[in-house]
């Protein structure tokens, strides 16, 4: 078996359990295989015993015989994983050593008996639509895809006129400081931070939820995913932040962006008995309340 390896900078606290990891997967055999800038940045450290393996640096040279992705952090380093993955089909699991972790597979605290069933295939295969974007302002180079959801949002105190259309029916105009087009895995993030609701990963359905909008009567719209999205906005100082997952640009005004569900999935590694239900009620604490403690 070849498992891929995915992390930025490791903090302290968690560099030896982390060795520990990956000397138990080669103890089993695994053919391991680095990204480059955190292999490099590991072998500074004299304690950190790691095995050896091949190095990839980004999606063109990632062995594409690859069985599983495995990547180590929070969901910002799993969102990350996706512009190396892209669409060479290779399971992802997360390994939570960040904060929250909502997208992440693995908690650490419940021991190491998440190696074995990730070896043995003792897990389930989600697939995650993704979010594809067509505009004349993405850089070369940029990634296109994104795992949660795609925003605009303002670069200044000033609001922004966003125009929508959705298969070439046109939306009346949000007058707001950002609008997200979130995917079902993002309306977990910050979709529902602005007001957006929950859906299941199942659900072939995406949302637009205005981020502080200026009308009020405004509210947040699900969509079919087979939808066709353009988008354009206005800004009295003629930029906008367009944002992928983690990623971000600045875009000139009057610039369209067409969004629409990717012609691929991501395969995310689900070891959660409960699945999505399980992790909403363990990382949001969906229905926790004090009247039942």
């Amino acid at each position: 078996m070849k498992i891929a390896i995915f992390a930025r900078d490791i903090n302290e606290k968690w560099r030896k359990r982390l060795s520990g990891i990956l000397n138990a997967l080669d103890k089993r055999g695994i053919l391991l295989t680095y990204y480059r800038p955190f292999y490099l940045n590991m072998c500074d450290y004299d304690y950190m015993k790691i095995p050896q393996g091949a190095l990839f640096t980004s999606e063109s040279d990632l062995p594409s015989d690859t069985d599983i992705f495995l990547c180590f952090g929070g969901d910002g380093t799993f969102l990350e994983s996706l512009t190396i993955i892209r669409d060479k089909d290779i399971p992802v699991a997360g390994v939570n050593f960040g904060r929250l972790g909502f997208l992440t597979s693995v908690d650490l605290k419940l021991g190491d008996e998440w190696i074995d069933r990730i070896l043995t295939g003792d897990f389930l295969v989600e697939k995650r639509g993704l979010l594809s974007i067509e505009t004349t302002a993405l850089p070369k180079g940029f990634c296109k895809y994104a795992l949660n959801e795609v925003s605009f949002q303002r670069k200044d105190p000033s609001m922004l006129t966003i125009h929508v259309k959705i298969n070439g029916m046109e939306l009346p105009p949000y007058w707001s400081d950002g609008l997200v087009l979130a995917s079902p895995t993002g309306s977990t993030a910050y979709s529902l931070s602005v007001g957006g609701p929950i859906a299941l990963p199942g659900v072939r359905a995406l949302i637009l939820a205005p981020i502080a909008p200026h009308n009020l009567n405004v509210r947040p719209l699900v969509v079919s995913d087979d939808s066709v999205i353009e988008i354009f906005v206005e800004s009295r100082w003629g930029e906008a932040i367009l944002s992928l997952d983690n990623r971000s640009l600045t875009i000139p005004v009057g610039v369209k962006v067409t969004i629409s569900k990717a012609n691929f999935d991501l395969k995310y590694i689900s070891l959660t008995k409960g699945g999505f239900i399980s992790a909403l009620r363990e990382k949001l604490m969906w229905g926790e309340d004090k009247r039942n403690i």
